[in-house]
């Protein structure tokens, strides 16, 4: 630059251009080149396109990465997969890093377009969005990972959230039946992921239900939509509740026993987060969260009952099997006859062929195969059939003590017991109900519930179990039944 400001300062005070050429050292064709440029402003350093071996085959590569938008991402293809095609399928002359340039610079385009049809969307008092992610807790004192359902209310800036066992139908609605009767009414609108418990969208706008999905908006009467498939931004606000809910109200993880009085607690806590200023429109979320509740429809007459039937055929041991790994008893009446089962979200109730109660199981999830031949699933049954309970798997499971004691109650007080042993259970776990009833007999030299529930809970919290001052001797009240029996 400054060799062709000597030049163009040199012709305005009137040498030629041989002269110019003489005193800068720079050729005289060069000296007339700077002469004749009229715009020495910077230009943009824009590389000149030049032919590439890939240009023919960049049709063929936008088609196939095209396709794969309708697949399943895991089953689409790799650079390395295109170059293989190309050189297999059609003798190309190309190299793996020509093809992988050229695979990164289409999805990159793909990625832009895609981007640039965000919209900042409106969303009006009673709309809502909904959406699932995943959370660890320790369930019943183990570690686990759970799913977390967050319906969150865009114009509020306010997701409520359920814990969930799933993601399935009966998971997704029986979320929604509990959020709609806490808040009091029914949103006016939903929308959803693409995600399995409600349906899934298909090619276009062809969107498949899930049955108990439609029957359960039929019930409630609120407007529903599915998102188009690899498009986040419009349902974001939800995307980003979920993270924000995990964050607050499972750091750290919390310690579930009761998924029924946890989920009370989730939403009560939620809305205890709500006392802030709208992060756009400064007004208090709580105050805008009531605008939202006002919108909402009313509840129907009846609740809805979230559950799917099934007729099924039990093994030769009253067994039904459930995708090949949950077993769940039935009775052994029922051994290879055709049974009701119903799924809801954390039980499954077992019918026979005219539609008579057999057995209610808590409901099981994941890979590793279950019975409810466990002692702690039995309770249900044995409480509705207590007369079972000499050759029950809970009277096997149970010390010596406890077991010697109940075998000695008359019905009623047995059916009594049995009830308390299931609630300490559901509440607080097999092994903190059992230990917690035994201590409460050794030294109460009886069992009541709320002795029972009391020391449970302290057991589950790791505070250890009611201490009294005197324990009771039951060898005096073993002996003084003794007697009894002898008179």
């Amino acid at each position: 630059m400054p060799k062709i400001q000597s030049i163009r300062q040199l012709r305005r005070v009137g040498e030629s251009v041989a002269a110019i050429s003489r005193k800068t050292g720079v050729s005289e064709p060069t000296v007339r080149k700077y002469l004749r440029v009229d715009d020495l402003s910077a230009k943009p350093p824009v590389r000149a396109s030049r032919p590439s071996v890939i240009d023919e085959w960049t049709p063929m590569i936008e088609g196939w990465l095209a396709e794969d938008r309708e697949t399943w991402h895991k089953q689409r293809h790799t650079a390395t997969r295109v170059w293989q095609r190309l050189r297999d399928e059609y003798g190309a002359k190309v190299s793996l890093s020509t093809v992988s340039r050229k695979v990164a610079e289409l999805r990159r385009e793909f990625a832009a377009d895609r981007d640039a049809g965000f919209l900042d969307l409106v969303w009006h008092p009673g709309e809502a969005q909904a959406d699932f992610g995943e959370v660890d807790v320790y369930w019943r004192g183990a570690p686990a990972r759970m799913h977390h359902f967050v319906l969150d209310f865009p114009y509020s800036n306010i997701g409520v959230s359920q814990l969930m066992p799933g993601e399935n139908a009966e998971c997704t609605c029986q979320a929604l039946k509990d959020i709609f009767e806490w808040l009091g009414g029914v949103p006016q609108r939903i929308v959803y992921d693409n995600a399995a418990g409600v349906g899934r969208r298909k090619r276009g706008d062809d969107v498949w239900l899930a049955e108990l999905f439609q029957r359960f908006q039929a019930h409630y009467g609120f407007e529903y939509s599915c998102c188009n498939p690899y498009s986040g931004h419009e349902k974001g606000a939800v995307g980003a509740k979920v993270g924000a809910v995990r964050r607050r109200l499972f750091v750290p993880r919390p310690s579930v026993w009761n998924l029924a009085s946890f989920n009370g607690r989730l939403l009560d806590e939620r809305l205890g987060l709500s006392d802030r200023p709208h992060y756009r429109k400064g007004e208090n979320e709580a105050s805008l969260f009531e605008q939202d509740r006002g919108a909402l429809g009313p509840l129907p007459a009846k609740p809805f009952d979230v559950v799917r039937w099934q007729r099924m055929k039990a093994d030769k041991q009253g067994i039904v099997t459930v995708n090949g790994r949950h077993r769940y008893a039935t009775d052994p009446a029922n051994a290879g006859r055709e049974v009701i089962v119903g799924f809801r979200a954390l039980e499954v109730e077992i019918l026979d062929a005219r539609g008579d109660r057999i057995a209610v199981h808590p409901r099981a999830y994941g890979d590793a195969p279950t019975s409810s031949e466990d002692p702690s699933r039995q309770l249900e049954p044995l409480c509705n059939r207590p007369g079972a309970w000499a050759n029950s798997q809970v009277r096997e499971a149970l010390p010596d003590p406890l077991r010697e004691w109940l075998d000695r109650q008359e019905k009623t007080v047995l059916r009594e017991s049995l009830h308390t042993l299931k609630h300490a259970d559901r509440d607080h776990g097999w092994q903190n109900a059992v230990t917690a009833m035994l201590q409460v007999l050794e030294t109460t030299g009886t069992v009541d519930r709320a002795s029972v529930e009391l020391d449970a809970a302290r057991l589950a919290d790791g505070k250890g179990g009611i201490e009294y001052d005197e324990p009771v001797d039951l060898t005096e009240y073993d002996q003084a039944f003794t007697t009894k029996e002898q008179a």
